[in-house]
């Protein structure tokens, strides 16, 4: 497996800020299962629906329904709690675990539109160490495609936003990368079918490595180039 794509090693980072769901963990079975028993409670299209709920924050993707009578804040914290009850299948994208311990600890950060607790819990079911700087779906009024949540992952590292590179697998999360200035690095492997995108792509992480130079920087590789 390679790079698919303009090189990305080619340019340092200060720091990586990863996506969770989708890019660091597979957890769409766990997320339909919940989201189509709401969905169907509601009335709504089930299979339409659930195509738009990867990426979002949970509050704003029920918001956008529109629905006469329904408290998206409430009807947030009930996707939340059946979420975090609903872990069974959540395993780690191939490979990201073991790319992520090669990271220096205070050069990564984890930004997802997930509320921390439920991140937490997924984290634990993939197998994957949360990291020391973690943005949740409550750390931000906005949520993607607004860039202010990969704006404030690279405050919290204490690095600017365009010296990071951003890995995401959903559109509105790209999106949210681009307007930050950063570079993206998009994650296909739990996509269905092919998603056209101007930026470098990979399926995992079993071929990819890091190198950090003397100088604290980071240059990303594939392991067959």
């Amino acid at each position: 497996m390679s790079i698919r794509g303009s090189a990305v090693s080619a340019r340092p980072y200060r720091a990586f800020l990863f996506d969770m769901d989708g890019t660091l963990l597979n957890s769409i079975a766990a997320a339909e299962r919940v989201w189509g028993i709401w969905a169907e409670r509601h009335g709504l299209d089930v299979a339409a629906f659930l195509t738009t709920i990867h990426g979002a924050r949970a509050i704003d993707t029920i918001t956008r329904q529109a629905l006469p009578g329904v408290d998206p804040q409430v009807e947030a914290q009930w996707i939340t709690e059946a979420e975090i009850n609903d872990v069974e299948g959540v395993v780690a994208i191939p490979g990201a675990v073991e790319f992520l311990n090669s990271l220096p600890g205070d050069q990564w950060a984890l930004v997802t539109s997930a509320p921390k607790a439920l991140a937490l819990r997924r984290l634990q079911a993939a197998g994957i160490a949360p990291p020391a700087v973690l943005v949740t779906a409550e750390d931000v009024a906005i949520g993607k495609p607004n860039p202010a949540c990969y704006e404030l992952g690279a405050q919290r590292l204490g690095v600017p936003v365009q010296d990071c590179l951003v890995f995401e697998d959903a559109t509105v999360g790209i999106r949210a990368g681009e307007a930050a200035g950063a570079d993206v690095l998009v994650v296909t492997s739990t996509h269905l079918k092919p998603m056209p995108t101007e930026h470098p792509s990979i399926e995992g992480y079993e071929q990819l490595q890091v190198h950090r130079s003397a100088d604290g920087l980071l240059y990303l590789q594939s392991a067959v180039d």
